[in-house]
């Protein structure tokens, strides 16, 4: 069955248990959001729950894990990134300064998975 297909049936799903659309959007893919009867907003097509903050509101304790947890990947993947460069780079100055931003990229992941422990 296609991906899309088992989205509609699990959106379906959600409907039939009680679940209401809601006019928001997933930031991360723009399926329509789910309000659980729980209160808990659901993406079908990521399969997580999302929490909508208003624009220059401030994120609640509810979201601070997902906002590590995005930010944890983002460092991650950057990490990745400069990698890839160090491998093909030759040239010493260049060198220095992927190595300065990777010192920097592995202390921010340090520091946001200290304050993920706490």
């Amino acid at each position: 069955m296609p991906k899309e297909s088992k989205d509609v049936k699990a959106m379906a799903d959600l409907l039939r248990q009680g679940a209401a659309l809601t006019e928001h959007a997933c930031p991360a893919c723009s399926s329509p959001l789910f309000k659980l009867k729980s209160g808990d907003l659901w993406c079908v097509q990521c399969k997580k729950r999302v929490i909508v903050v208003e624009e220059g509101a401030q994120p609640t304790e509810a979201a601070r894990p997902l906002l590590l947890n995005s930010l944890e990947s983002t460092i991650l993947a950057k990490i990745d990134e400069v990698n890839k460069k160090i491998r093909e780079e030759t040239d010493i100055e260049r060198l220095q300064k992927l190595n300065d931003a990777l010192s920097m990229l592995l202390e921010n992941l340090q520091r946001v998975r200290r304050i993920k422990g706490q």
